[in-house]
């Protein structure tokens, strides 16, 4: 979603440039061109050669300074990006701009720019809870500028609070979410992720290779396109998506009491979790101490079906969406799979398949429809996995809007 677009670093004098470095590099390898500018005191902090070295381009932070020979810098600059990073962002820019102060290159670019600002505060919590910091936010985002607020945790001064800089990820995220198209607006989104964990005793667990990644990524495309996303999430150690409402299980039992009462508001249901076939008949209360030389017999018993629930309490309107991890045979499985629980959509992958398996970060998989079509798509990202099978999704609603057109 950045390859080849052209973005605007800058860089503000706070602690938190250590982490711009970062975000430099991380937008960099988005395919991102990136042109940083630093103001005077974000010098006291890095040199500029570092964002030169990683970026691959000049850093500007003369107000004099002319781009490409005649042009003037903060205006050519302003003119080729599409979208402007503030990173630290100190509480004296978010004054600066709020209150139209144009003093330094930085500033002066961003009241020359008509492109997307994203500012990422980082600041002392006092400072960020004080009236004046709050209205000049107030008043930026009347402006139309747009923020990655910053996270609670041990600050640089000592305090613990509110103030330090979001992560470069949550950065980058939050500048996706600006070029992506808002084609699932109004929907409600349901998506669920990670495995289920089934108790042999309070120490041990039934449960499966799935870590959460494929579902995650559905929540965080369905939330940047405009989407109202509730995840219901297995145990996992991803970061939670920001706009997303996370409802945590740990059974199946509570995954599909989460999932079935969720469901009720939901326009679309997405299944991605790998919820356990199976779990102990019981459950020791107390850890099942070893016996030298001896095994142990689990009873196991069904889980509950919850897509097959859903399938058969699936309202006119409302898409469901299941996901096939197969070894064998997969779209034949998948196609059985996806008429027998009444789904409208089915993503099938192999997960013996290189690249394609538990834990990766990549997925190759095929879409198939409850119409007959089939889309594949090859290895990639699960992030653009994810946003394959909802343009399959928004093709259902356009189609069914169509259709209801011509009914009319």
């Amino acid at each position: 979603m950045l390859r080849n677009r052209e973005i605007i670093l800058g860089v503000t004098g706070g602690i938190a440039v250590y982490k711009s470095i970062f975000l430099c590099r991380e937008l960099t390898q988005q395919g991102a061109n990136v042109h940083v500018v630093m103001t005077k005191n974000a010098m006291e902090f890095v040199t500029p050669l570092t964002f030169q070295t990683i970026s691959g381009n000049t850093v500007t932070h003369d107000l004099f300074e002319l781009f490409h020979a005649s042009q003037i810098g903060h205006v050519a600059l302003a003119d080729r990006a599409h979208a402007l990073v503030v990173a630290p962002a100190t509480a004296n820019i978010l004054g600066k701009v709020a209150n139209g102060l144009a003093d330094d290159f930085l500033s002066t670019m961003i009241m020359a720019t008509r492109v997307p600002v994203l500012f990422a505060p980082a600041m002392n919590t006092v400072m960020w809870d004080s009236p004046a910091v709050q209205r000049n936010l107030r008043t930026l985002a009347e402006a139309g500028h747009h923020f990655v607020e910053p996270d609670e945790g041990e600050l640089a001064c000592g305090v613990h609070g509110r103030g330090k800089m979001a992560s470069p990820e949550e950065i980058v995220e939050a500048l996706e979410t600006l070029f992506c198209p808002k084609d699932l607006t109004g929907e409600r989104i349901l998506v669920t992720a990670g495995p289920t964990v089934e108790p042999i005793d309070p120490v041990r667990f039934v449960s499966n290779h799935s870590s959460g990644k494929m579902g995650y990524a559905m929540a965080r495309a369905a939330a940047r396109r405009g989407a109202d996303v509730v995840l219901v999430s297995g145990p996992t150690c991803l970061p939670p998506p920001r706009r997303a409402r996370i409802v945590p299980v740990k059974t199946a039992d509570q995954m599909c009491e989460a999932v079935l009462a969720e469901a009720a508001a939901a326009t679309v249901v997405i299944k991605a979790a790998a919820v356990c076939d199976w779990r102990p008949a019981a459950s020791a209360p107390e850890k099942i101490k070893k016996a030298r030389g001896a095994g142990l017999t689990l009873a196991l018993e069904a889980n509950p079906d919850i897509l097959r629930e859903l399938g058969q309490r699936k309202r006119d309107g409302q898409l469901l969406v299941g996901f096939a991890a197969e070894t064998t045979d997969l779209v034949t499985h998948a196609r059985a799979k996806l008429r027998e629980k009444n789904l409208d959509l089915i993503v099938a992958n192999d997960v013996t398949a290189p690249g394609a398996g538990f834990h990766a970060d990549t997925n190759a998989v095929r879409i198939l429809g409850a119409d007959g079509s089939e889309v594949g798509v090859p290895l990639a990202t699960k992030d653009r996995v994810a946003d394959r099978v909802l343009d399959c999704v928004v093709k259902i609603r356009k189609r069914s809007a169509v259709s209801s057109q011509r009914s009319a």
